[in-house]
């Protein structure tokens, strides 16, 4: 198993209650049970590419506790998931808070060492990253800003007149596209994408989403 740490939850009923109050978000994901490996491995797959995160087994949605009748089906699953779904393998701690007759199962999922962290499914590699309470497919801008995070090398670039353009565009408009960014500086998407992947990485530039759509705009 991969997993690491005591079964029995040091969390009190109380604790539980008010991390649950909280609400699902970046860090936080409820499932009223593991339906199957692949469900659950998009979650844990994002989680680690992300910055970590803690599963509750056993908790609905709308926040309702209803626990799992036991946790040793649902730590089957969350095993293979993880261990033969998840490539590379993904390292989790697990905890069991009894709750009256049934479990609630707290996993807490590591960040990644080696990203990114892809879904095996029908041979095919698919990373996932958290997106405020969803685990999403990662687009391929933010899978090279992974490897760059996990790279020993470091990334260097020069800073030229295709990026003072951009940063003057950035100053007036305020985000930029991939599209966008090509058609500034007369360039393929290609490039463009290394210049924006190289920045993000150099800490000069950031990405984020909405509407399910990448977006680039200055660190401060």
């Amino acid at each position: 198993m991969r997993h690491t740490g005591s079964l029995a939850s040091g969390m009190s009923l109380r604790d539980l209650k008010q991390l649950i109050k909280t609400g699902e978000g970046t860090y936080l994901e409820f499932k009223r049970v593991i339906s199957s490996p692949e469900k659950i491995a998009r979650e844990i797959c994002a989680f680690a590419n992300t910055k970590g995160g803690n599963l509750l087994i056993g908790v609905d949605d709308d926040k309702t506790i209803v626990g799992v009748e036991s946790y040793h089906e649902q730590e089957f699953l969350l095993e293979q998931a993880a261990e033969k779904i998840c490539t590379p393998h993904v390292k989790y701690t697990m905890e069991i808070l009894p709750y009256f007759l049934r479990d609630i199962m707290l996993v807490r999922i590591k960040e990644a060492v080696i990203k990114p962290v892809s879904v095996q499914t029908n041979k095919k590699d698919a990373p996932y990253v958290r997106r405020l309470d969803k685990s999403v497919r990662a687009s391929k801008e933010v899978i090279h800003i992974l490897r760059n995070e996990s790279s020993s090398e470091g990334v260097t670039f020069e800073f030229g007149h295709n990026e003072r353009l951009l940063l003057r565009y950035l100053n007036e408009y305020e985000r930029i596209t991939v599209k966008e960014f090509s058609d500034l500086v007369n360039v393929s998407n290609r490039v463009a994408s290394k210049i924006l992947v190289d920045l993000v990485s150099a800490g000069v530039i950031r990405l984020f989403s909405q509407d399910k759509r990448d977006y680039f705009t200055l660190s401060q």
